[in-house]
């Protein structure tokens, strides 16, 4: 299966990245060089769409840590939302559900309240 990463602009400067495949070791990259884009671009607030998204292993875990971290260090935040399957399992068992604030309940992670 192809994995894409495609971007779209939100009201209130958040970004919002869709992924659709599988993101693991040999696409993990393809993520990492565009949540790079973004921050390059002064963007702090990403979210990721996941519901098209079938697998993610620990290489792609580690790129949602890698650009939550990024956004963090200016003051932002990444968070992930439509998971479900496999890829949600996968979320709440390595506990980044928490880190990220992943709620399955709620459409838009960028309404949460943010410490």
């Amino acid at each position: 299966m192809t994995f894409t990463v495609t971007y779209a602009p939100r009201d209130g400067g958040t970004a919002c990245l869709r992924l659709v495949g599988e993101l693991d070791m040999s696409t993990a990259a393809e993520l990492n060089a565009a949540i790079d884009q973004l921050a390059a671009d002064g963007h702090r607030h990403l979210v990721v769409d996941l519901s098209e998204l079938t697998f993610c292993d620990s290489t792609g875990i580690a790129a949602f840590v890698r650009g939550d971290n990024q956004a963090a260090a200016e003051g932002g935040w990444l968070r992930v939302t439509g998971a479900s399957g496999r890829v949600q399992r996968v979320l709440v068992i390595t506990g980044l559900a928490d880190v990220l604030r992943y709620d399955p309940d709620t459409p838009d992670p960028a309404s949460r309240t943010v410490p």
